[in-house]
């Protein structure tokens, strides 16, 4: 399994936003993170200076939003979407994307969802539990 650090993932972001600017081809994974690099303008500025972005601390007193961990949530449930991983996930984001008229509100909601998860996990000391996940996401496209 491939795990990017952190200075991977800001280089990712960075040079897909370049691309986007330059109006350059984008390989595959890029096709798939610029719709969400799109959606967020306000992150234009942090994904403009690499430099600046290998540094950014983004932390809760600061009050401010990580752009890359938000960027890599949409990336990371656009990915279980397009395998079905956990099985059932691409149905319940379909639903709740349907419910809520818009899937990039159907993202930020899974995130919670997928945020709450990584919590637990680190917090029990065990594996991240994908059924508890899906369940998450399930009720909240059937609320």
């Amino acid at each position: 399994m491939y795990q990017p650090s952190q200075h991977d993932v800001r280089r990712f972001f960075c040079e897909v936003a370049r691309k986007l600017r330059e109006r350059l081809p984008l390989a595959p994974m890029e096709s798939v993170a610029a719709p969400w690099i799109d959606e967020h303008p306000e992150y234009a500025d942090d994904l403009a200076d690499l430099a600046s972005a290998l540094e950014a601390s983004y932390t809760v007193e600061e009050g401010r939003t990580n752009p890359f961990l938000h960027l890599a949530m949409h990336l990371s449930i656009a990915e279980q979407c397009g395998i079905d991983q956990p099985t059932g996930i691409r149905q319940a984001v379909e639903l709740l994307a349907a419910r809520r008229q818009s899937l990039h509100q159907a993202h930020h909601e899974v995130m919670e969802c997928l945020g709450e998860m990584i919590w637990a996990s680190q917090r029990s000391g065990l594996p991240p539990d994908g059924q508890a996940y899906l369940d998450a996401v399930r009720r909240r496209a059937t609320r």
